[in-house]
């Protein structure tokens, strides 16, 4: 294999610490994403894996021996590495219990560790040898992910989230725990014992206040210094843990949206990552100097960047026009994609006023360069002109325009390329990908306006932006639908019973359908969340659970409506889909139904293009665009369901 492939993941290849030319990635491998490597010195590629159900987890150490998971289609199973070149499989952690990965770190000795939740809920630390059966240093009851550990393995960062707080646990390779952050003075954690520098707190006696994100461990022997990321009521700043100063936070670095953060891999610098408004911002940070800069990067959203050696920077770089591409400073060759067309269309921005606070809108337009509308800013530089009159006065077709209703809730549509963008854009229709109230990317208190009436609030913004694009000329009051995958399906169907006369169509993939029975049939970590959401269990708040669920309103569904559901899903389960389904043939409300033999979080790129494919053809039957013939054949690349 050449360099010219297709890169599968939002994310840069993973990089040897000891030779940055040998790295190791997820790609695209006949429709499904498996693990290659990439060799720079000689611009090749290897497959690694290949499973029915694709390969996403994945690793490279200092001895270049690659590491992936080996998953069932309940995403339970074990970790694996084989040599860079090729060779035998081994087993890396012999022994291990099979699990879900939460994460995996290897230092330059062999020392491994990894964290692994359990089919109940519960995540265990394990650290060992390379292919030597591991021990359990801790295990938690609740979701957890391994944080980092030291380059001399004496000190292992374990992140926990437990009803929405976000905390640190530090321990030793004896399994005692050295520091648990925020709370340093042990009310929180039993015979948390004494260490160096545990009064050093800068935030008042109690400690800070506000979630701690971890960001690993610097890089450099000898530092044992952990980077986090501290969440305020109204921002994010840096902030850094060392057993003998304790924590630090690093009150004059402040973000007003979110960010993520990791070190320099030969300095004392910190590269920032900012989501701000559904772009990219790259800043470099000297915690030493009290001091940061704007790093230049194209306009646009960097899916993924790291620091290298020598003060390079690797970066993975879209925009709505354009799919992903990697990008380096430092002269290291990088794989490149295939030849891949510009998406056609107009791609501009709007906000929409609104009493909650003005809602941000990415919207899409099929047309020409210079046919961008009036009123809505483009980043385009040919000159403004109305799309609602024609040159001779007459009145322009409006298209019919599809909302794409984005996952989560804790995430956010950025002005980055999206294959279901480019299908529908190419076919005629508008695009509006809508940035709710719950979405990152705007800061802690927009995230947090998700509010407890579960769902409404989020329909509630849409019907804004929808009333907003009618008045302004750009969609058409007779012609707009709804599409979303997980928590974006959950909200097409929510929209569909509540508001039935406001939408024309919808499709929903994977949806949260009826909320009581999903709660007893999902993941302990999505029940847990449930609970946090809606006050308590179905029994104990039956009538939020009720209030919040599609289930309750199916009879009032008007609007042709197409139902994708996946058999082995986990997240969003069969059975609640089936009732809904049932729910609606006792109401005679017509819909369509497809089924995938796929999880959740599948990575088969051909159901995605089968869905595509079909979702594609629904539209064009309840919503044709003006002078289609045929839905346009959906490009060739994957883009698979966001996680709920």
């Amino acid at each position: 294999m050449g360099d010219a492939f297709q890169v599968f993941s939002g994310a840069l290849p993973e990089v040897c610490p000891s030779d940055v030319r040998r790295m190791v990635m997820t790609a695209d491998a006949d429709g499904r994403c498996e693990v290659f490597t990439w060799d720079a010195a000689t611009r090749s590629a290897r497959q690694v894996t290949d499973r029915p159900e694709g390969t996403v987890h994945h690793a490279v150490d200092a001895d270049a021996y690659v590491w992936w998971f080996d998953e069932d289609a309940e995403g339970r199973g074990h970790w694996w590495f084989q040599p860079f070149d090729g060779g035998c499989r081994l087993p890396g952690l012999p022994g291990a219990p099979a699990g879900s990965p939460r994460g995996l770190a290897v230092t330059a000795d062999g020392t491994v560790a990894a964290a692994v939740a359990s089919r109940h809920g519960g995540t265990s630390l394990l650290v060992g040898r390379r292919g030597r059966a591991p021990r359990e240093l801790l295990r938690t009851a609740g979701q957890a992910r391994l944080g980092g550990i030291t380059p001399e393995g004496d000190l292992v960062a374990l992140a926990t989230v437990s009803d929405g707080d976000a905390t640190v646990i530090v321990v030793d390779p004896s399994g005692r725990v050295v520091a648990a952050l925020p709370h340093l003075d042990g009310r929180d954690l039993p015979g948390l014992p004494d260490f160096p520098g545990a009064s050093a707190r800068p935030d008042g006696p109690d400690g800070p206040d506000g979630r701690f994100w971890c960001r690993g461990f610097s890089p450099r022997p000898g530092r044992s210094e952990l980077l986090l990321v501290h969440e305020l009521e109204d921002g994010y700043q840096l902030a850094t843990w060392t057993a003998r100063r304790g924590l630090v936070t690093h009150s004059w670095c402040r973000f007003d949206t979110e960010i993520t953060a990791c070190w320099y891999p030969d300095t004392d610098e910190v590269l920032v990552r900012q989501e701000r408004h559904g772009r990219s911002l790259l800043h470099r940070v000297s915690l030493r100097h009290r001091s940061r800069r704007v790093v230049t990067t194209p306009a646009g959203t960097l899916l993924d960047a790291a620091p290298r050696p020598g003060g390079g920077l690797h970066y993975l770089w879209t925009d709505t026009a354009h799919p992903p591409v990697l990008r380096s400073t430092d002269g290291v060759a990088l794989p490149t994609p295939g030849p891949v067309p510009r998406v056609p269309g107009v791609h501009t921005e709007l906000w929409t006023p609104t009493p909650h606070g003005s809602v941000h809108t990415l919207l899409s337009l099929p047309g020409e360069d210079g046919d961008r509308p009036g009123d809505a800013h483009s980043h385009s530089r040919s000159p403004s002109r109305s799309r609602s009159r024609s040159g001779c006065g007459a009145e322009a077709v409006v298209p019919p325009t599809v909302f794409l209703v984005h996952g989560g809730p804790a995430d956010h549509d950025r002005d980055a390329y999206d294959a279901t963008v480019h299908s529908l854009v190419a076919s005629g229709y508008a695009v509006a990908r809508v940035n709710y109230r719950g979405s990152t990317g705007y800061g802690p208190r927009w995230r947090r306006a998700f509010g407890t009436d579960v769902g409404h609030a989020q329909v509630d913004d849409l019907a804004a932006v929808r009333a907003d694009l009618v008045r302004r000329g750009l969609a058409d009051d007779r012609a707009t639908a709804l599409w979303g995958v997980s928590w974006g399906a959950y909200l097409v169907l929510l929209a569909l019973g509540t508001r039935p006369r406001t939408w024309q169509a919808g499709i929903a993939v994977k949806p949260v359908a009826d909320w009581v029975t999903a709660h007893r049939m999902t993941t302990p970590a999505l029940r847990a969340l449930d609970v946090s959401w809606f006050g308590g269990t179905p029994d104990e708040t039956p009538e939020r659970y009720a209030h919040s669920s599609p289930l309750t309103y199916a009879a009032k569904v008007s609007a042709p409506l197409l139902l994708v559901g996946a058999e082995k899903d986990v997240k969003c389960p069969p059975e609640q889909i089936r009732s809904y389904a049932a729910a609606l043939d006792s109401a005679g409300v017509a819909h369509e139904q497809m089924w995938l033999d796929t999880g959740h979080d599948g990575y088969d790129g051909a159901a995605h293009v089968a869905v595509l494919r079909r979702s594609l053809t629904f539209l064009h039957t309840c919503l044709p665009p003006p002078a289609a013939d045929t839905p346009s054949r959906p490009p060739a690349q994957p883009g698979g369901p966001r996680p709920r």
